[in-house]
């Protein structure tokens, strides 16, 4: 797998066998940090749990995704069970990371604490995002490797903290490319379409394509969505267009990922975006 990300092997802890002996560690391709994103690689037909909970989705050829959430503390537990009955058990000290804190002033009140009354749309619209991450796919989309869906000036980070007109709010999820309406979003890697929604109450024009194995990417804010539920699309393929749809203050993608139910830093799928920029300048200057 080739991945836009540095490569980060943790240091395990005692690796236990049901048989004593000491057993070959699965191999690894990822970041063991607060917000990180891990792709592992077992033995097929093996079953894993992380931290007492079982993997959902692993491959046929024993490929699995670890996501690792932004407040995530201690240290990771790996339950290794082999197709032959062995047990392995590993542990993986998660990094911490400092994130920022953003203000965002000027937003309409009905933004910032919706009206009651629409706060059957809102639950409709979590109803269908829960939903459109439900099926899991076996297929390993991810391992064609990621680009950046769009390029340009980073406003939003990871991680942050929000305030919205003075109130503390949940932890943004996304990174944001501050680029004008009408700007061609591309898939970021292969994948499948589960949920192109015209407008959600707070993301606007949303977007969910499934990278397999419970990875998902998440585009907010469109103004445009060129594919539809159930189509097959390839990294660099137009999928959408960005916009300000939503709760927005100004055009911008806000680009996310899932791995099953954590949220976790697309930023660290893909080079830094001063690099992109710099390969895509000398790509169209040849």
């Amino acid at each position: 797998m080739r991945f836009g990300m540095t490569t980060f092997l943790a240091t395990t802890g005692l690796i236990v066998s049901c048989f004593g002996a000491i057993a070959a560690e699965p191999t690894y391709e990822g970041q063991f940090v607060q917000g990180g994103i891990v792709f592992g690689q077992a033995e097929p037909g093996s079953s894993i749990l992380l931290d007492g909970k079982a993997i959902d989705t692993i491959g046929p050829d024993g490929a699995f995704i670890l996501g690792f959430p932004r407040d995530y503390e201690g240290s990771a537990k790996l339950t290794l069970r082999k197709a032959d009955g062995a047990v392995e058990e590993y542990a993986y000290d998660i990094g911490d990371r400092e994130f920022d804190i953003q203000r965002i002033d000027g937003l309409p009140p009905k933004m910032v604490t919706p009206d009651p009354n629409v706060m059957e749309r809102i639950k409709d619209d979590s109803r269908q995002a829960r939903e459109a991450r439900v099926e899991r796919f076996t297929q390993e989309f991810y391992k064609n490797g990621f680009i950046w869906p769009v390029l340009g000036p980073i406003s939003g980070v990871y991680g942050s903290q929000r305030i919205l007109n003075g109130e503390p709010r949940a932890p943004h999820w996304g990174i944001d490319i501050a680029v004008p309406t009408g700007t061609q979003v591309v898939a970021p890697a292969d994948g499948i379409v589960t949920l192109a929604h015209p407008d959600m109450y707070f993301s606007g024009a949303t977007l969910f394509i499934d990278h397999g194995l419970g990875m998902v990417s998440a585009f907010l804010h469109l103004s445009e969505i060129d594919v539809k539920v159930g189509d097959v699309v390839r990294r660099g393929d137009p999928i959408a267009k960005v916009g300000a749809s939503g709760r927005a203050t100004g055009p911008h993608l806000d680009w996310r990922i899932n791995v099953g139910d954590a949220r976790v830093d697309a930023a660290l799928l893909v080079p830094p975006m001063e690099d992109a920029q710099k390969a895509a300048k000398a790509k169209a200057s040849n």
